[in-house]
């Protein structure tokens, strides 16, 4: 009889098919997801010409969907610890496409709303879901990287989102751009047949056999024998799952993510929802407006995978606080005026490094938590965040509606990244102390 502890044979697989496989479909999962959540921001000027809506009202009606968010990721995150993230992400897929091709059926700002806020359940309850199974199979080596690079489907999402919407809304009008949601429907079975099931919950049900087939297929050079034992540290947690998130010294670097999530995703829906809208104010085209939403989601993925290799390579905390800087840096300028290729420049530095930064803090989150909290932990620290994305929209609205100056806007939208960038310095002392109280008794030990 062999004891076999899964995470070390994760931790060094060789990056194979199978990591290829999940990582397509969870990048495929949040490209739909991103493609769903930026769109608001494509339609919102047509939007507000045809419905005659105040910028307060148009904010508050962006902020349906980010309510919905921070409800699904509070609820499906613990729920996927329960029942399974396969079934979870399979049941918000289902909630966040459908209900955003009836948006294209609405008549009415009630309506719109209405959908906009079932679909948000689903939009944040796939988030952690996603996260947290590419974060189990990926390998040690390359983890924040492989994060870095499922997320980015995200931008991949929004750009076709603001892509879409400068060809089809033209000519066929701001609903065509939420029929095009529908394809992850079509696309269920498939992501429900290839999407493997997270293996610490395979093991807490009991499915031993199935436990041993998968991770063969994450290390072939790992032949399962019917006696073997698998043993995974941490696959069942001891009290409530949301008070272990402030145990046994996480509280400190709990709440510094929370602030974190919160700053960093009020700066990514200000910019996504408002940029068009204040380009537009500034003079530029509707099709040159969404351009620059284009701009901004392109350059997230630079941000996105940068970051996370740099992250494997030096320390994922104190990279995040450098592009939160940065990002506050990079948004303050852009309410000043400058050349068109500089203005191109600092959108795709904005958007490398809030949107960006945003995958980066899924992936911190994920390494930071242990196996039987994880998706309680992103879940969490989602849903937190999504405070910050409520506020965002309502803030635009609000100073568009008070009509302020440009450069006031920006600046407005800027100060969250120094805070975010304050939170993740504050994290990375706190975990290089715990690491040297914990390396401090094995040392004396070994003395």
């Amino acid at each position: 009889m062999r004891k076999i502890d899964v995470h070390e044979v994760i931790d060094n697989a060789r990056f194979n098919r199978f990591h290829w496989m999940v990582l397509f479909w969870c990048a495929l999962i949040i490209i739909f997801d991103g493609y769903d959540l930026v769109i608001y921001g494509v339609v919102l000027p047509t939007l507000m010409k045809e419905w005659g809506l105040s910028p307060l009202e148009a904010g508050a009606l962006g902020s349906y969907a980010l309510f919905g968010m921070m409800f699904g990721a509070l609820f499906f995150g613990p729920l996927s610890d329960k029942i399974g993230r396969k079934k979870t992400i399979t049941l918000c897929v289902m909630l966040f496409s459908g209900f955003t091709v009836l948006n294209g059926f609405a008549t009415s700002p009630t309506t719109f709303g209405i959908c906009r806020f079932i679909a948000g359940l689903g939009i944040g309850g796939v988030m952690p879901n996603v996260v947290a199974l590419m974060n189990e199979y990926a390998p040690k080596k390359i983890r924040s990287t492989l994060v870095a690079i499922m997320f980015s489907g995200y931008s991949v999402g929004g750009m076709l989102s603001a892509g879409l919407g400068i060809v089809l809304i033209p000519s066929f009008g701001w609903q065509a751009v939420f029929y095009v949601a529908g394809l992850p429907l079509l696309l269920l079975p498939l992501i429900m047949y290839f999407l493997p099931e997270s293996v610490g919950f395979m093991l807490r049900q009991g499915r031993n056999e199935q436990a041993r087939a998968v991770l063969q297929r994450v290390d072939p050079a790992y032949v399962a024998q019917a006696s073997d034992t698998l043993h995974m540290a941490e696959v069942k947690g001891t009290g409530t799952p949301v008070l272990q998130l402030f145990r046994e010294g996480r509280a400190m670097r709990t709440l510094m993510l929370w602030l974190a999530f919160f700053c960093c995703l009020l700066m990514v829906y200000a910019l996504s929802s408002w940029l068009p809208k204040l380009m537009a104010n500034a003079g530029y085209s509707l099709g040159s407006s969404l351009s620059f939403l284009l701009v901004l989601n392109f350059g997230a993925i630079f941000g996105a995978v940068g970051g996370g290799v740099l992250g494997d390579k030096l320390n994922l905390p104190r990279v995040l606080a450098v592009f939160f800087a940065i990002a506050a840096v990079s948004i303050t300028l852009l309410g000043f005026k400058s050349p068109t290729p500089v203005l191109y420049l600092l959108i795709a530095i904005a958007g490398a490094t809030t949107i960006g930064s945003q995958i980066l803090l899924y992936a911190c989150a994920a390494q930071f938590y242990s196996m039987a909290i994880r998706s309680t932990g992103l879940g969490w620290a989602s849903g937190i965040g999504r405070n910050g994305a409520i506020v965002g929209p309502l803030l635009g609205g609000a100073l568009l509606g008070i009509s302020l100056p440009l450069q006031l806007n920006f600046m407005a939208f800027a100060l969250p990244g120094a805070v975010a960038a304050l939170a993740m310095t504050l994290y990375a002392i706190s975990s290089e102390r715990n690491a040297s109280r914990v390396t401090a008794p094995l040392s004396t030990a070994k003395a």
